[in-house]
């Protein structure tokens, strides 16, 4: 069965001052979770991340890059995902004791979720949350109220083949009324994660929104990109003392670096060096 995959898919209420977006990832997300041996609960932690971080990338009005981190004490003491306005997005989570409990809380333990924005002209911006939160939905909802002052709502569903998520935010221009922003999020409540992964976007919204004029815009698409290079690594070699770097090319005849979030190992010998 053909799924609708790696997409990022914009819309607008012609009766209703709010915005919405609906992200649809497969192989991206199997991509950046392949070959690392997370358990099942964190590969859905890091598909909510992921399709949380390209909802939040298309709300940006810069060109640049973003960086969600999910940081606490618990087990899980460390989730991030990348991206950029090309909706290229990569990801990485650690773990440092085994997981006991699956539940978010007890994954992160005390912690925070911290957005930086990193505009290619302009300044950064960082803004934190509390992790005292039941899912990641809810901290990005809680990030929205406290930075934007925009009612948002969030949905993010994952289970480590497939990733999805879907926003609405209120428009600055509706005032204060928030009826028909409330109407529409309690209508997109009604959608499965099956339905998520499985069902065309405008499909989807049709289901959703039948009785409302819905402006679809093209779809964005959505890739693993991890960025690492030969060149980079070697760069990133540059900064370790030269007698450290004699010492294991005279042990081992080369040295080996593994790129943490593609696995893509890279060989150095001696000759690199001179």
């Amino acid at each position: 069965m053909e799924y609708p995959t790696d997409q990022l898919s914009r819309y607008t209420f012609n009766d209703h001052d709010v915005r919405g977006e609906l992200v649809q990832l497969t192989s991206s997300y199997q991509t950046l979770i392949r070959g690392h041996d997370y358990p099942a609960p964190v590969q859905e932690v890091l598909g909510h991340m992921m399709a949380a971080v390209s909802l939040l990338t298309a709300t940006l009005k810069f060109e640049g890059h973003i960086a969600v981190q999910l940081q606490g004490d618990g087990p899980l003491n460390f989730v991030a995902v990348n991206g950029n306005h090309k909706q290229e997005l990569r990801g990485i989570a650690r773990l440092r004791a085994e997981l006991s409990d699956t539940d978010l809380r007890s994954m992160i333990g005390k912690g925070q979720l911290i957005i930086t924005l990193t505009p290619e002209s302009g300044e950064r911006y960082q803004g934190v949350v509390s992790g005292d939160a039941d899912s990641i939905a809810e901290m990005l909802e809680n990030y929205f109220e406290q930075s934007e002052q925009l009612h948002t709502k969030v949905w993010l569903h994952a289970d480590g083949e497939h990733a999805a998520g879907m926003l609405l935010q209120r428009l600055p221009s509706s005032g204060q009324d928030l009826t028909g922003f409330e109407h529409l999020a309690t209508l997109t409540d009604t959608i499965t994660a099956k339905e998520l992964y499985t069902v065309p976007a405008e499909e989807l919204l049709h289901r959703l929104y039948h009785e409302e004029t819905v402006h679809l815009y093209p779809a964005q698409p959505v890739s693993f990109v991890c960025g690492c290079s030969r060149d980079k690594t070697l760069n990133a070699l540059a900064s370790v003392k030269p007698e450290e770097l004699k010492e294991i090319l005279d042990r081992d005849g080369e040295i080996v670096m593994t790129c943490d979030y593609c696995l893509t190992e890279y060989v150095f010998k001696p000759s690199d060096f001179n």
